[in-house]
């Protein structure tokens, strides 16, 4: 029909569009550039915003006007490359030991400090937290070190939301709400997930999806103890840590793509091609054109619209 999903008109354009995006979503179109021509107002960018829609979350959509490129404190190849990684995924894989079930207690077991007290009081600080977690095969109280209680405390975990821990990293991640309390309430704006099956303590599948660019940010710092970054994992481990805004070098991406493409190899990880849309690209000179052609025939590149 000539009127859909908010479109009117140019149906030969969205069902070239719709053509694309089934391009995209089979991994069959990674490193190619699509152009939208026409005059104002003929909606190319409600066709590209429309791609995005219909892509969902699953694989990096990147908008970008053509005038955010010229700028006196950045580079405009450096925009440029900014954007591309933000338009490249990666989902990684790994089969982790973990402590998976809904919260059914949780205590914080205090002390008394007297470094923390003044003169004739004592304060007091956690010595211990309890945990104890439940599933559909049965229960396990855990002990945790005091230092996990503040990665508690920032998941907003309490009693009757389904958990899981990390055994070697103490990572902690809050799934949803049992779905045991659905009825608690009329109207609530919480995700509902059924209680684990099987142990407490288990081996898991944990996916994270991130961006190139991602990695980039959180590996741009020297890391503490002089230690190198030689594994997928320890690079996304430092994404929890916001560096200070600084420049990006070649030879950092470079060593990040060499350790994201073995691990590519090793099956550890995937590449999910996105899309980098480029709204008023008439705007770029000569030198932006050439540096986007360099930069598409990259091995790891998105689709450009």
């Amino acid at each position: 029909s000539s009127a859909s999903c908010g479109l009117v008109g140019q149906t030969a354009a969205r069902e070239a569009a719709g053509i694309v995006v089934d391009l995209i979503q089979a991994s069959n179109m990674a490193g190619r550039a699509l152009l939208i021509v026409g005059p104002p107002g003929t909606g190319k960018t409600a066709i590209a915003l429309a791609m995005a829609k219909e892509l969902g979350n699953a694989t990096p959509f990147t908008p970008l006007v053509a005038s955010q490129v010229y700028s006196k404190e950045v580079k405009k190849t450096e925009i440029l490359m900014e954007h591309f990684r933000k338009s490249i995924g990666l989902r990684i894989r790994e089969s982790k030991e973990v402590y998976e079930g809904e919260v059914s207690e949780l205590t914080v077991e205090e002390t008394e400090d007297p470094l923390s007290g003044g003169a004739t009081a004592y304060g007091r600080s956690i010595s211990h937290v309890l945990l104890t977690l439940k599933t559909a095969k049965g229960t396990k109280t855990l002990k945790l070190d005091p230092t996990m209680y503040d990665a508690l405390i920032k998941e907003n975990v309490q009693q009757g939301d389904v958990i899981y821990i990390e055994s070697n990293s103490g990572a902690v991640k809050r799934v949803g709400r049992s779905d045991s309390f659905a009825t608690e309430f009329d109207l609530e704006a919480e995700e509902y997930v059924p209680i684990p099956k099987g142990d407490v303590h288990k081996k898991r599948q944990v996916v994270q999806d991130v961006t190139l660019h991602d990695l980039d940010v959180a590996n741009s710092q020297p890391s503490s103890g002089g230690s190198n970054r030689k594994d997928v994992m320890a690079l996304v481990a430092a994404m929890g840590q916001r560096p200070k805004k600084t420049e990006i070098t070649d030879k950092l991406r470079g060593e990040i793509n060499k350790i994201v493409q073995r691990y590519i190899d090793e099956g550890v990880a995937e590449l999910i091609p996105g899309v980098l849309f480029i709204d008023e690209v008439h705007m770029l000179d000569q030198e932006s054109f050439t540096y986007l052609n360099r930069a598409m025939e990259s091995n790891m590149s998105p689709i450009v619209v």
